[in-house]
């Protein structure tokens, strides 16, 4: 089996408003067939009908030795350490399965750890794993290098970890895809990719930027942000959140003989990334002198590089990082316009104006 591409089922087909299980089927039919085998999904995806599905058309349909299946513990569905075993269980039910291979503790941040640690919820996972309802334990993590760090220091019994990490959020510094994919190679964690197109984001790209691949004569633009993450070593999994036939068969076009990109495909990444980093954005470099002079601690160039990743692609994902940002740091909002940030910016930025933008753009509701 190959086991280098998984089949995110967080994006699957719907009529009005309920999951196509025809469909969906014969999308689990076509990449089970093409040797693939691993299957995500979590309760929160299409608001718990992800699972159902699973269920169904997976579950009941294929032998259970010929999948592999991970789930998620995610702390939206439990207040109180008492609430976590009927939660898995009804899980296990939901899927219709005995165990799952992979079971995540789901979206960690700085914050969410503190939740799973209070409610002993690596604990239960531990024993779940001991009683052999769980094969494997991981992280899905959504934070910056060093919490990743702190949280793999504090759990040596983490087995995965999986990444937001794609050839944007590569050098990001809101997302740091490269420090958060350094830290899991330094503790020799095997990586599951999510977000490697970036919600679509890399496939519908500017007219320019589509023009460097199509340079090529082939290839999707999917093909060449997939083959990008897939391509890096202790990477053991590329997800991807198919909503259609087309998709499923289209990844496993070149996922089933996987070559990762050579220098020219690279390089051409990298023309790709100048384009879209060009687009009416902030020039800041991240060196951080002005958050040294913040009296009210706002993580200025974090919040810059929010900013500009709406600018770019204007998906959800920015407004998720803004959030866990502001769940632990001041808001853009927060400003009370002392200048001292400017004084000391290298790129002589009006950070109180741009501020008023982020706020503007992440602060409406």
């Amino acid at each position: 089996m190959n086991k280098n591409f998984g089949f995110g089922c967080m994006r699957l087909p719907t009529v009005n408003d309920d999951i196509d299980h025809n469909a969906f089927s014969e999308m689990v039919d076509t990449f089970l067939e093409a040797g693939f085998n691993y299957f995500d999904t979590a309760h929160g995806y299409h608001g718990g009908k992800s699972e159902i599905a699973v269920r169904e058309c997976l579950v009941k349909r294929h032998p259970r030795e010929s999948f592999l299946l991970c789930n998620k513990l995610s702390t939206n569905f439990f207040e109180r350490e008492e609430e976590i075993i009927p939660f898995f269980e009804n899980q296990l039910e939901w899927c219709g399965v005995d165990y799952f291979d992979y079971y995540l503790l789901h979206a960690q941040d700085r914050n969410l750890y503190e939740k799973y640690m209070k409610c002993n919820a690596y604990e239960h996972v531990k024993t779940f794993k001991d009683q052999g309802r769980v094969k494997h334990i991981g992280i899905s993590f959504h934070d910056k290098a060093d919490v990743l760090e702190r949280i793999l220091t504090e759990h040596p019994e983490i087995e995965i970890v999986q990444i937001q990490f794609n050839y944007v959020d590569y050098e990001d510094q809101s997302v740091e895809s490269k420090k958060v994919y350094e830290v899991c190679r330094r503790f020799n964690k095997p990586v599951i990719v999510m977000e490697p197109v970036r919600g679509g984001s890399l496939v519908r790209l500017p007219d320019e930027a589509k023009r460097v691949f199509d340079t090529f004569g082939g290839g999707s633009y999917a093909s060449y942000a997939i083959r990008f993450a897939a391509g890096f070593e202790g990477v053991m999994m590329v997800l991807s959140g198919m909503g259609d036939l087309a998709m499923v068969k289209d990844n496993i076009s070149y996922m089933s003989d996987f070559k990762p990109l050579n220098e020219a495909e690279r390089e051409a990444v990298d023309k790709v990334c100048s384009i879209l980093t060009e687009k009416d954005l902030i020039p800041c470099t991240a060196c951080n002198y002005c958050t040294d002079s913040c009296p009210m601690n706002i993580p200025i160039p974090d919040f810059f590089s929010c900013l500009n990743a709406k600018k770019r692609f204007n998906t959800w994902n920015s407004n998720y990082y803004y959030g866990i940002y502001t769940q632990r740091d001041a808001k853009a909002s927060d400003c009370i316009e002392c200048g001292a940030c400017e004084a000391l910016c290298p790129q002589h930025l009006n950070i109180r104006y741009l501020l008023k933008d982020v706020a503007k753009e992440f602060e409406k509701h």
